[in-house]
């Protein structure tokens, strides 16, 4: 049992679900001046965490997939990285709890100092429910 879920837990995101998600992150943050550097990508049914960083700043976008497109929900730091911060968001406790675990596994990989600069963005930024392309104002 153990196998099947540590397993689970190092399975990628789908392809084609990790390029529509990056590509909705870069169409919607990308600047000239600021690329937006974002992965990894983590998907658990309907919804997927994404790790970003983007000249001094990071953090982590919570994504939920409706109607077929993946929308922005929040961007949070520190606050989404775990199964409870995540079920805090609304969505079932299991679900958390495997993004979480896929999340912890895929962070395993990344480089320590882009680990801090998402840690250091404070507080959770709600996307407007009104903006259907999930773009903050």
């Amino acid at each position: 049992m153990l196998a099947i879920l540590l397993g689970a837990c190092s399975a990628p995101a789908g392809d084609a679900d990790q390029q529509a998600i990056l590509a909705r992150m870069h169409a919607t943050w990308d600047r000239p001046e600021a690329p937006l550097d974002a992965g990894p990508v983590v998907v658990e049914g309907d919804h997927a965490v994404v790790d970003w960083t983007q000249g001094p700043m990071g953090g982590r976008a919570l994504l939920k997939r409706r109607h077929g497109e993946w929308i922005t929900v929040l961007c949070a730091g520190d606050g989404i990285r775990d199964a409870e911060g995540l079920a805090a968001t609304g969505m079932p406790a299991a679900v958390a709890g495997r993004l979480a675990a896929r999340l912890a596994h895929a962070e395993t990989q990344v480089a320590a100092e882009r680990l801090a600069r998402m840690s250091a963005f404070t507080g959770v930024v709600r996307m407007d429910a009104g903006d259907a392309d999930g773009r903050h104002h």
